[in-house]
Formats: structure tokens, C-alpha cells, sequence
């Protein structure tokens, strides 16, 4: 029996190894980062808001003009017959269109390509350890690169376009920070790789409403807030702003929410993770075990 603990892929509508699975090197997903993606947690044997994710990368298709030759509920099969078969009970999932190769030579026309679907199932990933959560993770707000304008390319879809990211991350590691925010040209708060950023002030919530994909954990977030009777703005938020916030946390589909205890070189919480924050992810971690949030699996 062939072995997947270590991660399985659902490609060329066969199950397989993770590291069997690979991309033609002409490939447009390869050669332009024209890909579209999404993730989706697997908690405890149990996909977390499964038909919410999945509808974001239908929606993200349409946007990118793609066309893969199945509908959600068959991209939902192929999510669930993977994980089942790599008996990942806690599980970082991805489902992929790449826009794929071009058979005709020379043309740089999208519309003569191939456009594709795979997917890829790992043990569960925490963009942030979870002891360094706990405590809060550090910030930078990088200083040379700025968030791709929402013009050039649409951050409300989720894509592999991570040159302003990685650039981010390498100003942040090299400064000794876990992770970076990045601003847009106008000074505001958007996010970082692969989280949202949200700011408390006393009862209120202020997370941007533009230059960042509007993601299933920052829904979640957003939809907690308001359980717990916090006020929710959704609109620019200057840094400034920010940096005078009571409570900075993020939010992903890798660990949910993460309390950030340091930004630059200010101090949240006294240097810890604060009290909205930690509330707002033991919430987290309760919501995503809700029935009526999970979709289970038969492994």
C-alpha cells in the first residue's frame, strides 16, 4: 500500500505521493504564476466551511477565465476522496486551476491554453508554531516593498502572484520578525502572506476592505466578532491607526487566529498576546468543530 502520511495529490484524476506530482516546466502556472488556489483546513477528520472555500475558487475560476471541467461538488469529491486516501485527519488542502500549457507554438494567447485542475493534501500547517501564537508573533510592516495595486492584480483572488510577499519576508527575517505586513501606496494596512490583519480599539474591530483577499478565516473572524459583541469596521485602515490599536491579531486557514504581540518596534499587550485575541481564537478552535461549520470524512 502505497505510503501518503507525508501528503498526497489528486492529479491527472489519479491519487498519488506528493513528490510524484509536478508541473510540465512550460506550463503557464510555471512560467506566468497563472494559477488559481485556495486552501481548506481539515480539522479532527472534518473539512472546515468546505463549501465556502470551494465557492471562493469557483468564483476565483470565473474571475481568471478558466475553465477546468468540473463543478464545485466534483472539485468537493476530489477533495474528500484525497484526504480520505491519505488518512490526514488534520490537513492543509489545496485545490488548483493552472491555466497550463499552450499548444500552439509561439502563441501568447491565453485562450489557446489548457487550463487544468489538481489538488494536494500535508499535516496540517500553522503559518505560526502554536507556542509562538500563545505568546504572539512578531510583525514587520515592510518598508521597500509595497502590496501589488489592486488594479494590476486582484487581490480578491486567490493566485501565486507572491513577488511583493516573498520580498516582504526576506525585509522581515533579516530584521529578526516571524512575519510581514505590507502597505498599500496610500500608507493603509493590507495583509501578508497568507493572513489578514485586524486591529482591536476598546469594543470595535477594524479590519481593510480592500487591497486583500477577503478569506473564509477572515469571514470566520468577522462572524465571531459579532458573536462575542464586538463592533465591526471593514474599510482602509492607515498604519498610523493601526499602531494605535489596543489588540493586533491576524487571521489564516493555517492556525486560524494569531495574536501578534509586537509590530515594528511597539509593544501590544505588554509584550504578549492580548486578551480579544487569545478569546478570539479559542473561539476559533470551536467554531471549526462545530457540526454545523464541518463537512466529515470516511477515511
Amino acid at each position: 500500500m502505497t505510503d501518503l502520511s507525508k501528503g498526497a495529490a489528486h492529479w491527472q484524476g489519479r491519487i498519488v505521493p506528493i513528490a510524484e506530482a509536478a508541473l510540465p516546466v512550460t506550463d503557464w502556472g510555471v512560467t506566468h504564476s497563472d494559477i488559481a488556489y485556495d486552501v481548506v483546513p481539515v480539522w479532527k477528520g472534518g473539512f472546515f466551511r468546505l463549501d465556502d472555500y470551494v465557492a471562493r475558487f469557483m468564483a476565483s475560476l470565473a474571475a481568471l477565465r478558466m475553465e477546468i471541467g468540473r463543478d464545485a461538488d466534483e472539485v468537493k469529491a476530489a477533495l474528500t476522496e484525497m484526504v480520505a486516501a491519505s488518512c490526514l485527519r488534520d490537513s492543509y488542502v489545496a485545490m488548483v486551476a493552472a491555466r497550463g500549457r499552450n499548444p500552439v507554438p509561439g502563441s501568447r494567447d491565453p485562450r489557446d491554453c489548457e487550463n487544468h485542475f489538481y489538488a494536494w493534501c500535508v499535516p496540517y500547517v500553522h503559518i505560526v508554531k502554536p507556542d509562538a501564537a500563545m505568546q504572539g508573533t512578531s510583525v514587520w510592516i515592510a518598508k521597500r516593498i509595497r502590496r501589488i495595486p489592486a488594479d494590476s492584480v486582484d487581490p480578491t483572488v486567490k493566485n501565486y502572484h507572491w513577488g511583493d510577499f516573498t520580498g516582504g519576508l526576506f525585509e522581515a527575517k533579516d530584521n529578526g520578525f516571524e512575519t510581514v505586513l505590507l502597505l498599500d501606496h496610500e500608507g493603509n494596512v493590507t495583509e501578508g502572506p497568507g493572513f489578514n490583519a485586524f486591529a482591536v480599539f476598546d469594543d470595535r474591530l477594524v479590519t481593510s476592505d480592500h487591497g486583500v483577499l477577503h478569506g473564509i478565516s477572515r469571514r470566520t473572524v468577522l462572524e465571531m466578532a459579532a458573536e462575542a459583541g464586538l463592533r465591526v469596521e471593514t474599510r482602509p485602515l492607515p498604519l498610523d491607526e493601526f499602531l494605535e490599536a489596543d489588540e493586533v491579531f491576524l487571521s489564516s486557514s493555517g492556525g486560524g487566529v494569531i495574536p501578534v504581540a509586537q509590530v515594528d518596534e511597539l509593544h501590544f499587550s505588554n509584550g504578549a498576546a492580548g486578551p480579544v485575541a487569545l478569546d478570539m481564537r479559542r473561539r476559533y478552535f470551536d467554531w471549526i468543530e462545530r457540526p454545523s461549520h464541518r463537512t466529515e470524512i470516511t477515511y
